[in-house]
């Protein structure tokens, strides 16, 4: 199975895996399960970083490196996609989360249950 991280999931694992579901934490430390990263989400730490909405690791890359985590840039076509999607969510950067894990075949690892709407593969964080 390949799994995108959704931001709060990421900076779970990051400062305390424990506040994810078992489910979630086996899934994520599976060797077998390539786990990526959008660009999307580091995109969102950085902005909310910098108005002091939030508190996360400033060696992202180096944390993400070390557990391993694969990047997944934002292509023309994940953008394109999120035009297609119903507008159960608001939040541009969980659509664009949504679009590529469809665009991808990915299953998205969130605790997000507005992402329940959408038609995507979906473990509970």
């Amino acid at each position: 199975m390949r799994l995108l991280l959704d931001t709060h999931v990421l900076l779970w694992w990051l400062d305390d895996p424990r506040q994810l579901s078992k489910a979630a934490r086996k899934a994520v430390q599976d060797g077998a399960n390539p786990v990526y990263v959008s660009a999307a989400v580091a995109w969102e730490i950085a902005i909310k970083k910098a108005i002091g909405k939030l508190d996360a690791p400033d060696n992202l890359e180096e944390a993400l490196e070390a557990s391993r985590f694969l990047h997944l840039p934002i292509t023309i076509a994940h953008a394109l996609a999120v035009r297609s999607l119903p507008g159960h969510h608001r939040d541009p950067f969980d659509r664009m989360l949504i679009a590529q894990a469809l665009q991808e075949g990915l299953c998205l690892v969130t605790r997000d249950s507005e992402i329940a709407k959408y038609p995507v593969a979906q473990i509970l964080a």
